[in-house]
């Protein structure tokens, strides 16, 4: 199962700091979400492209985490020489993520 298939994503920027939201869609899926979508599964899809820090806020309300990664978009708008600056692909990136299969319970 990917991130997209529970849950809808959300991204912006600010300087050279990157920042992706994750809601699922079925507050059933929650758990899930947070168990498979860590930091370091984050850092590995996205490898070379952030070159600091991954670190993830949970906002269990909404039923959302937001990942806040530095360093991530070759210096900024302004002098990042990457053809998506701003990092919107980033979002796209994250829905791909294979989150792995749920067991039957969690199916039910």
């Amino acid at each position: 199962m990917k991130v997209h298939e529970i849950a809808d994503t959300r991204c912006g920027d600010k300087g050279d700091i990157s920042n992706v939201c994750v809601f699922v869609r079925d507050p059933g899926d929650w758990d899930f979400l947070r168990e498979h979508l860590t930091d370091d599964v984050v850092r590995a899809r996205f490898g070379p492209l952030v070159k600091g820090t991954v670190t993830r806020y949970e906002f269990p309300v909404l039923k959302g985490l937001n990942f806040v990664m530095t360093e991530a978009l070759g210096g900024g708008v302004s002098i990042s020489l990457r053809t998506d600056p701003h990092g919107k692909s980033y979002a796209s990136l994250m829905d791909d993520i294979e989150l792995g299969e749920r067991g039957p319970a969690a199916a039910q």
